[in-house]
């Protein structure tokens, strides 16, 4: 059972209604199903306005974010917990720490980096914990296009890359959370075989 869900992604946004619908929809299926947000702990962007989803319906966020972004992603006020720490690396490692799973949303550089640290410590089996990318109007094709032709050119294993859920909508990103089996293929550490 999920109790905490860790969402990446953007401190910018681009106005598109559609993508704010969305966030809004997570977020009452998130306070529904009573799963918190950890984030990235800013109030504008996405993150801003999937914090405010969450509290305005009567739920949990937790927000992670070193000192020296309180300012520049400005710090949400009105969270039930904000964890401030010293570098971005503790950041990161508090939000996997409380995590039971790893959401992604359209961002940019730093949603990416987020993403696949998460996913390379699934394949090197330091953690258990699903990730799902929520790929709104496929904003994410070409991403998992890009991890298509890693395992055809044979630096991925198909079974590592089928550790990432591609969903589109909020219902169908959380029951798939809910529900996966994480099984990452570590045979690639003996025989470095990728066929």
């Amino acid at each position: 059972m999920l109790k905490f869900v860790c969402v990446y992604c953007g401190a910018n946004f681009n106005g598109d209604a559609g993508l704010e619908a969305v966030l809004e929809d997570l977020a009452t299926q998130m306070v529904a199903k009573n799963i918190s947000l950890v984030f990235g702990g800013g109030s504008i962007g996405l993150m801003g306005i999937i914090a405010d989803a969450v509290l305005s319906r009567g739920g949990e966020a937790i927000g992670v974010i070193p000192q020296f972004l309180l300012e520049k992603e400005v710090g949400h006020k009105g969270l039930t917990q904000m964890i401030v720490t010293e570098n971005m690396h503790q950041r990161k490692q508090k939000m996997a720490d409380i995590a039971d799973a790893f959401l992604i949303l359209p961002g940019g550089f730093g949603t990416l980096e987020e993403f696949f640290e998460v996913l390379t410590w699934l394949q090197l089996g330091l953690h258990q914990k699903p990730i799902a990318v929520l790929n709104y109007k496929g904003f994410y094709d070409f991403l998992f296009k890009q991890l298509d032709v890693m395992v055809e050119q044979k630096f991925l294993k198909a079974t590592n890359r089928d550790l990432v859920i591609n969903a589109s909508d909020a219902l169908s990103v959380l029951e798939q959370l809910e529900c996966f089996s994480v099984q990452a293929d570590e045979v690639w550490f003996r025989d470095r075989n990728l066929s």
